[in-house]
Parts: C-alpha cells; sequence; structure tokens
C-alpha cells in the first residue's frame, strides 16, 4: 500500500526551463534517461542556478506537462520574476493534490521514485479521486540526513 495524502493547495505558478521527450510514454527507462540527460545539462550550463537565484523558495520543481501534444519536461522554481533562459510559466490549478512524500540518495532518485510510487501505486489506490491531466510535479525540498527529501504533487479531481 502506498503513503499518500489529498491535500488542497491554491494555484501557483512554476517557472520552467523545459525539453521535449521523444521517448514512448510506455518506455520507462528511456524517458528517466533523458530526464537525467536534461537535468545533467541545466545543473552544468547554469541553467538550473539561474532559476534558483529568482525562486521565492528553495523548492526545485521537476514538472511534466503535455503541451500541444508533446511530452513535456521542466526543471522550474515558483518566482514572480523571469529570466531570459525561461521556457513556459506553468500553472497549477487550485484544487485537491495527491501528495506522495519520499527521500531519496540523489535528486534524480527522489524524483523516479516519488513518480514510480505516485502513478503505480497510489493513484491506482486512491479510488475516490482521478488524475485527468494537467501538470504533475516531484518537488525536491531540501536535505536532510544526507538524503534528500521531496513530494509529488499529482491535480486529482473526485469521482
Amino acid at each position: 500500500m502506498a503513503n499518500y495524502i489529498l491535500e488542497e493547495k491554491d494555484s501557483f505558478t512554476v517557472l520552467g526551463i523545459g525539453t521535449e521527450l521523444k521517448s514512448h510514454y510506455t518506455d520507462y527507462a528511456g524517458i528517466n534517461k533523458e530526464k537525467a540527460d536534461f537535468w545533467e545539462a541545466v545543473k552544468q550550463d547554469g541553467r538550473l542556478d539561474s532559476l534558483k537565484a529568482i525562486a521565492t523558495n528553495d523548492y526545485i520543481f521537476a514538472v511534466n506537462e503535455a503541451v500541444n501534444n508533446k511530452m513535456m519536461h521542466y526543471a522550474g522554481v515558483m518566482t514572480d520574476a523571469s529570466i531570459p533562459e525561461g521556457d513556459r510559466l506553468i500553472q497549477f490549478p487550485k484544487g485537491e493534490y495527491l501528495v506522495v512524500k519520499g527521500e531519496a540518495r540523489t535528486a534524480d532518485e527522489l524524483h523516479m521514485t516519488l513518480a514510480g510510487i505516485a502513478f503505480g501505486q497510489a493513484l491506482p489506490e486512491a479510488n475516490n479521486v482521478a488524475y485527468v491531466g494537467g501538470p504533475n510535479a516531484s518537488v525536491e525540498m531540501g536535505q536532510r540526513n544526507g538524503l534528500v527529501f521531496g513530494e509529488m504533487w499529482i491535480p486529482v479531481v473526485r469521482k
């Protein structure tokens, strides 16, 4: 049984730097490799640091969103500012979210673990709600005891 909660959230916006995922949506190994390569690139070239510099908090968002029939993945932060590298303002709706908490050795491992639990276990078990699309995010919230901790946020509606 997956450990999750349902939580009401106000609407919020994330400024993201994105990439289109080319792997088939059922090719988890391919998708995870594309995401890992993307994160490595935004860390190496300084774009992630540019985002962090204008963030309103310490959260780092790994956002998944379908845009114009394309699977998009973004590195993002909550901010009121903008930077030239920013690709998209991602609107998250006010409403109920399925939230899965976790921790891992690295941010990449955290994002993969949270997504796996959220979509593989928690959503199928949550009989009273459904994910009907829209952006979802794995949120890196900080470090403690040598581990990265965070949450997966998936907007849901009542069935």
